[in-house]
């Protein structure tokens, strides 16, 4: 479970610093908002004559997400590798609570670094590099953690959020 940072928790000496939004901003046109608007009412129409109700809610409660998620900023979140761990925002996850992790970079699209942790219940942690050299923290977490070399593309989920601008 990652430690809420605090002035007593040591994260050991730092390797890396950056700074990253908290998550990606995309630019969306009217034309994306017409048509995710024409898929969101199908979807709930679909839900109503199909005696899901449920499911309507669940799609209008999105689209209600997703219009609020585009009018407001992101945060901008300090990211620190250490000798002891990952500091992400104000949480610290230590190197054993993570299982391995994997680099994707194929710039400009996606220039990012995952960390698989240990807990079936807890997400994948995906940090982006930003102007970072890939392979200087690529060799400074195989210190610390095996590498999964086998993961050459980004998660299916990420690549549908990425291409369809959805967070």
């Amino acid at each position: 479970m990652p430690k809420q940072l605090h002035p007593d928790l040591s994260t050991g000496e730092t390797f890396y610093r950056w700074t990253i939004e908290e998550y990606e901003k995309y630019d969306r046109n009217r034309a994306w908002f017409v048509f995710m608007s024409t898929v969101g009412v199908v979807f709930v129409v679909y839900g109503v004559l199909g005696n899901n109700f449920l499911f309507s809610l669940i799609i209008i409660l999105a689209g209600i997400i997703l219009f609020l998620h585009h009018h407001q900023e992101p945060v901008q979140v300090n990211v620190e590798i250490t000798e002891l761990g990952i500091v992400l925002g104000n949480r610290f996850y230590p190197y054993d609570e993570i299982e391995n992790f994997f680099v994707i970079y194929h710039p400009p699209e996606v220039k990012t670094l995952f960390f698989e942790t240990a807990h079936a219940l807890r997400p994948r942690l995906r940090i982006p590099l930003g102007d970072m050299n890939p392979v200087e923290i690529r060799h400074t977490l195989q210190a610390f953690l095996s590498e999964d070399v086998d993961r050459v593309e980004e998660p299916m989920s990420d690549m549908i959020a990425r291409r369809w601008r959805i967070l």
